[in-house]
């Protein structure tokens, strides 16, 4: 079967709107290599939307899981609860950041760990109000979509919204949008919109996965922590994307050294088996009664024993520091590239392997400031069509690619953590290329 046919098939079976990026099909895959069903081998720098950090079939995983379904595959974990949930509770509350005692709860999807953060949040302050940011992404479920900072494709025809969520300005700097207009935009918030003796809770990325991987400021995170403390409303930090060494720490709030009130886990959790998680401090996590919290799959037994094996692979195989030194790699050459390139590329972002390159036209860099960027008036206008190009031809040059940002102009790195030397360095070569073919007008 081709990857056509089986494109025709998808388009008559699937709704239109969960389409997909490529017309390739997998066949099967393995560390940070790709094959489809017609034997064509791509290196992927997508890993399912930072999901498989410890890369494709690790071995460790897949004997984990095996072990486990041999055992059994569901209970269902408020029915008849098992070791492996137990374990993995204990081990994330001890990695998340900062010193409080803290609880968990297992859910299946990162949109569901989000839903529930707001549940436990207003269960504990009593209160209705959560603001989140513009540019940020927290899911597809009606709740979690409001809290979105991206109307198409994500709410566009869905609405109406929840009521009682709120968005602020995120902090970046390319964009001429500082820390003290971020703080400023917040405290527009609470004047105009809610008071802050209503708010339950703040919840921000402290990497922006889908609005453009810009990462928050460390000022910004300290400073959104003494707001909160001030007004007693909770901080949630959404992990998703940026958990599980993916930025050089466990989790990326360690970067800043804050300390949530609560956070989500997911994606990179548990090596492509759906699993999700909220931890936090223990008396927020106690607010909700008994049943209040849960789901039929959340805390699945396959899941947590992939899980397990999954932690252990990043604190054996040392992928935090790994994630530092692909990243490295990463930006060096995509820099040389945005030299030779100067009014194409208006920024390289990077934080661990979690790496940007923010494609615009009539970028004027030699008015742009020393971080980078620009002001508003000079850092051109958002390269659509050059990403979609670089998008659309990463599959005949053996490249799997994402694009991510506001205005869709940002080009999105996510390479296993596992990933070799020599893979990168091969993945780079072919970008390169695969850039070059986008510019030209015979690409």
């Amino acid at each position: 079967m081709s990857n056509q046919e089986l494109q025709e098939r998808k388009l008559a079976a699937f709704a239109r709107g969960q389409g997909n990026v490529y017309p390739v099909f997998v066949s099967r895959a393995e560390n940070a290599e790709v094959w489809d069903v017609e034997g064509n081998r791509y290196i992927d720098l997508g890993t399912g939307i930072a999901v498989c950090n410890t890369g494709h079939s690790h071995p460790a995983v897949v004997e984990a899981v095996r072990k486990q379904v041999a055992a059994f595959s569901h209970t269902c974990v408020m029915i008849n609860p098992y070791e492996v949930a137990v374990e993995l509770a204990e081990k994330l509350t001890r990695l998340a950041p900062g010193a409080s005692a803290k609880k968990a709860m297992f859910v299946t999807t990162g949109a569901e760990a989000v839903e529930n953060c707001v549940k436990i949040a207003r269960a504990s302050t009593g209160r209705r109000g959560v603001i989140a940011f513009t540019g940020g992404f927290h899911g597809r479920t009606n709740l979690t979509m409001g809290l979105t900072g991206k109307v198409a494709p994500y709410k566009h025809l869905f609405g109406p919204f929840p009521a009682d969520l709120y968005h602020a300005p995120f902090p970046i700097a390319a964009h001429d949008v500082s820390v003290d207009d971020a703080l400023r935009g917040l405290q527009h918030v609470f004047k105009a919109s809610i008071a802050p003796s209503d708010v339950a809770a703040i919840i921000i990325e402290p990497v922006q996965g889908e609005g453009g991987f810009y990462p928050a400021p460390a000022e910004f995170l300290l400073a959104l922590r003494a707001i909160c403390d001030q007004h007693g409303i909770l901080l949630i930090a959404d992990e998703i994307q940026t958990g599980f060494a993916r930025t050089g720490k466990m989790f990326a709030f360690e970067h800043a050294d804050v300390e949530p009130d609560l956070m989500t886990m997911a994606k990179g959790i548990a090596g492509g088996f759906p699993l999700a998680a909220v931890v936090g401090k223990a008396e927020i996590m106690d607010a909700p009664l008994p049943g209040g919290l849960g789901g039929t799959y959340g805390g699945s037994p396959v899941a947590c024993a992939a899980a397990l094996a999954v932690l252990r692979v990043i604190e054996q195989e040392e992928l935090m520091r790994r994630a530092g030194e692909i990243g490295a790699a990463f930006a060096s050459r995509l820099r040389s590239l945005q030299q030779e390139f100067p009014s194409l590329i208006l920024e390289v972002r990077q934080v661990g392997a979690m790496i940007a390159l923010e494609l615009v036209t009539g970028f004027a860099p030699s008015s742009a400031s020393a971080g980078g960027g620009g002001s508003a008036a000079d850092v051109g206008e958002p390269n659509v069509a050059l990403t979609q190009r670089c998008i659309q031809l990463a599959p005949s040059h053996g490249l799997i690619l994402l694009a991510c940002g506001y205005y869709g102009n940002v080009l999105r790195f996510l390479p296993p953590l596992t990933m070799s030397d020599d893979l990168v360095a091969e993945a780079l070569d072919k970008f390169e290329v695969l850039f070059r073919a986008a510019i030209s007008p015979e690409g």
